[in-house]
């Protein structure tokens, strides 16, 4: 087929698309709701994840996490980072190319634990951490019910969950024992004091959960400068596996050794990254119901239409149209209403959905408070995220249902016999 039949069939296209508009526009309405309904979801879907995956982040170990290979298993002390390794990984957090991606970095001293007071005690997770590296790092500063966060040049201090304070009958000022094994794998005793107490909305960190400072940490347990992990924020999380190959080549000596591991959050927080996944498949499954409903109506509407012109391909055959240029007639006809629909569809369904919805959709009147899904607290407000991929996949998406619903009216049309089809009246 040359270039010349191409355009002859484009033209024919063009004016068959014109000359029946009442079908035309039906068929453009039905993929120009489902188009924009689509970009409405995969935008909001999109920024509903990226709220639990940072949320999870920053109440976890970060985006990016490194530590050594054995201690995401045993969670033990000494299964920790050395001074020298943490040095080595803050320089490669400071190399060109890699400082660029960070946007905030936490070195913690995470343990295992009891908390005591005089009414009890508890199973607790410890983590010494930097004030301000954290407070940058974790939400958990914000969220403050009595008293502070930690501050650089705490000594003996403790910030505690409220559920903690509640079953150890603790109040701002108060004393307990926090008791865990160190270095030498001696059980040690740290008396601090509560100088803030937090509600994040999850139970198990509510009741579970005390931060120390880090010198206080290293004091008590005799890690010195060694840490359990390092944790790294990136801007967006499309952009960990990106930090996590520059790390690996930049630490590629110490991993080698096995002296570090760096992972991204889908390895460490697997329980989160199963979570997206099943939402996201969900929404695929919803939107290709809706499109192969919406795929029928196009096969149902360019069908009709090839039913409905048999003497007009008749007669282009009789004047020397081949049945493969008819059936082609058809399929350019359905990929031309298809590809005008979606840049359509599209473009409306991110006006609309930025225009109503760019500062966030409040769904707080359907949720309710501190609603917390695999560990992690929803937060009722969406705010819609766009991204280049997702418009570029969803204009694929249209197409390919456009262009695979054209193909049988196509080769029906490419089937008509000529004499049969003079026969018809119109």
């Amino acid at each position: 087929m040359t270039v010349q039949h191409l355009g002859v069939i484009g033209l024919l296209a063009m004016r068959n698309l014109r000359r029946h508009l009442r079908r035309t526009l039906l068929t453009a309405l039905a993929m120009l709701v489902g188009g924009a309904l689509l970009m409405f979801s995969l935008s909001l879907g999109d920024g509903t994840h990226e709220s639990w995956i940072d949320s999870g982040v920053r109440m976890g170990t970060g985006h990016v996490t490194i530590e050594s290979p054995d201690f995401h298993v045993s969670r033990k002390i000494e299964d920790r980072l050395s001074a020298n390794a943490r040095a080595a990984v803050e320089d490669a957090l400071r190399e060109p190319g890699v400082a660029e991606l960070v946007t905030a970095v936490s070195a913690k001293m995470i343990v295992r634990g009891l908390a005591s007071s005089a009414a009890g005690a508890r199973p607790v997770q410890v983590l010494g951490v930097e004030p301000l590296a954290e407070a940058e790092f974790s939400t958990l500063d914000e969220q403050v019910v009595e008293g502070r966060y930690l501050e650089p040049g705490d000594g003996l201090a403790a910030y505690v969950g409220v559920d903690l304070v509640e079953s150890l009958d603790l109040r701002l000022g108060s004393r307990l024992v926090l008791t865990a094994q160190d270095v030498d794998k001696e059980i040690a005793g740290q008396l601090v004091r509560v100088v803030g107490v937090f509600r994040s909305g999850v139970p198990e960190i509510d009741q579970g959960l005390v931060h120390i400072p880090l010198d206080t940490a290293a004091a008590w347990l005799g890690s010195g400068r060694d840490v359990t992990n390092v944790g790294v924020l990136v801007a967006e999380s499309h952009d960990a596996p990106r930090l996590v190959s520059q790390l690996r080549t930049s630490l590629a000596e110490p991993i080698g050794g096995g002296l570090i591991r760096v992972m991204s959050w889908r390895e460490s927080m697997p329980e989160l990254d199963a979570a997206v996944a099943i939402d996201d498949f969900g929404n695929y499954l919803v939107h290709g119901i809706l499109f192969v409903i919406i795929g029928f109506g196009i096969v149902n509407t360019v069908l009709m239409s090839v039913l409905h012109r048999h003497r007009e391909f008749g007669l282009l055959q009789a004047l020397g149209l081949t049945p493969r240029q008819t059936g082609a007639l058809v399929l350019v006809e359905g990929l031309v209403l298809t590809a005008a629909s979606a840049v359509l569809a599209i473009g409306l369904g991110v006006f609309v959905t930025w225009y109503f919805w760019g500062d966030g959709l409040d769904l707080s009147s359907m949720m309710s408070n501190e609603m917390t899904f695999s560990g992690v607290v929803i937060d009722p407000i969406i705010i819609p995220l766009f991204r280049v991929a997702r418009v570029a996949q969803a204009l694929l998406f249209i197409l390919m249902v456009g262009g695979v619903a054209s193909i049988y009216p196509a080769i029906r049309a490419a089937t008509i016999d000529v004499s049969e089809s003079m026969k018809f009246e119109r």
